[in-house]
């Protein structure tokens, strides 16, 4: 079974992303493909890279770190259930990926954005720049939100539409299969 991590981008203690997070939890659960855990960034709460050492090293001194490490080590595939903040991804999101390096390395992400208008797709590219230095594939099958507030109710469930749950299943089966892929790159 492949062991999928779903990310939250912010550590907005109101924000809606883990709402929306906890959506795409539950489809890939009842995919029956993926032994899943939800990260929140909100409750990970890792400070700001504080290491002394350059990440390839692998020489981490915090326990936060080492944690961290063993956390993403352990996955076969990630799905990132991103924000956008001024056109680019959140500093939360991108402070999370710098803490490690090899942990990363050949997995593939799929992502969940939202935002308005442009449903997260700008700081979508901006973070595929990053995920790539780390040799991961971020699938081109994605689930794009835009205004996504007008699909959460007044008791806080986020209600997507056909199009949204059908581009989430479509990301599902790639995302199994290209980390099927990509076994042989992580041995």
């Amino acid at each position: 079974m492949t062991k999928l991590k779903i990310i939250t981008s912010t550590n907005r203690s109101v924000g809606q992303g883990k709402i929306i997070a906890e959506w795409i939890t539950e489809l890939a659960e009842k995919n029956g493909n993926f032994q899943v855990e939800l990260l929140d960034l909100a409750e990970i709460n890792l400070p700001f890279m504080d290491e002394p050492n350059h990440p390839m090293m692998q020489k981490y001194e915090f326990e936060h770190t080492k944690k961290w490490s063993k956390t993403i080590s352990e996955a076969d595939a990630f799905i990132f259930v991103l924000a956008e903040y001024n056109f680019g991804i959140p500093a939360v999101i991108k402070n999370a990926i710098d803490y490690l390096h090899f942990e990363w390395k050949y997995k593939p992400i799929g992502i969940v954005s939202y935002g308005g208008v442009s449903g997260g797709l700008r700081s979508t590219q901006m973070l595929k720049q990053v995920v790539t230095t780390f040799n991961m594939m971020p699938i081109a099958e994605q689930v794009v939100i835009p205004f996504f507030f007008h699909k959460i109710d007044k008791n806080g469930t986020f209600l997507p539409d056909e199009i949204v749950t059908q581009s989430a299943d479509v990301m599902l089966k790639e995302l199994k299969r290209w980390s099927d892929a990509m076994t042989v790159l992580r041995r």
